[in-house]
């Protein structure tokens, strides 16, 4: 946990989360709008392979996302940095070659985002179910990232999907959960009943992986962004990425 300072009044970022409200009425698919150009796109030019990229997120509303984040940072600027680290994800979704990018978005989609990713609402209830209903929409080799790992590259997605049909592959979390998921053929049974975001998360994920059979291919360790000292390392490990400029952005405003 992060613990709160006084300093200067914030200021509000530019660029950040325009609204303020939170709509579950969400469409079952739609189509992104395109982003600002300068962004870090780099389509491949050869056959898409099969495959599918899962991203589970939420709508960046202050108040709704990266609550831990405060209060070292107010809701509205934790909110821009849950875009930040959330188009960030979805540009190296977008590079990496694959026959499907899915975004399950807990909220409504807004101008933040990008062309080309394929919307479907979360269903209710806890985040495993969540996770698996996610899941089942999915068909083939598909690989489920969060939000919050904004260091992810193309190649960490590209291997995460290079599956036997025996395979998967999982990506630990450096607070014992997980960042990825991967499975060759879905199957939302392998979620459910899992408990989320606990220090055993991860570890209770995995048996169920190898206890129904599968061979497990680990991924490699990431920090989650929860805490205002898991922002400024990952901002530091990823000084490219929309995260850490907006993470800058906010240090000269006083947010820290």
């Amino acid at each position: 946990m992060s613990a709160g300072r006084s300093g200067p009044e914030r200021r509000a970022l530019p660029g950040g989360p325009g609204r303020d409200g939170w709509d579950d009425d969400v469409p079952a698919h739609s189509e992104g709008h395109p982003h600002p150009a300068g962004d870090r796109r780099a389509r491949s030019g050869g056959p898409a392979p099969s495959g599918t990229l899962l991203v589970i997120a939420k709508a960046p509303v202050p108040g709704r996302v990266k609550t831990r984040l405060t209060p070292a940072y107010s809701p509205a600027e934790a909110a821009c940095l849950a875009e930040a680290a959330l188009l960030d994800t979805l540009d190296v979704v977008l590079a990496t070659p694959v026959r499907r990018r899915v975004l399950a978005l807990d909220g409504r989609p807004g101008d933040w985002l990008p062309s080309g990713i394929e919307v479907v609402p979360q269903c209710a209830g806890g985040l495993d179910a969540r996770l698996a209903h996610a899941f089942g929409l999915c068909d083939g080799p598909t690989l489920l990232i969060g939000m919050d790992t904004p260091q992810v590259t193309a190649e960490l997605l590209t291997s995460g999907l290079e599956l036997g049909p025996k395979d998967a592959s999982f990506g630990p979390a450096d607070d014992g959960g997980f960042w990825a998921l991967g499975l060759a053929e879905p199957d939302p049974a392998l979620l459910r009943g899992v408990p989320m975001s606990v220090p055993r998360t991860g570890a209770v994920q995995r048996r169920r992986l190898t206890g129904a059979g599968l061979t497990v291919r680990d991924m490699p360790l990431l920090r989650d962004v929860d805490t205002a000292d898991d922002a400024r390392l990952v901002a530091a490990e990823a000084p490219h990425t929309r995260f850490a400029a907006t993470f800058a952005a906010l240090a000269g405003t006083g947010a820290r």
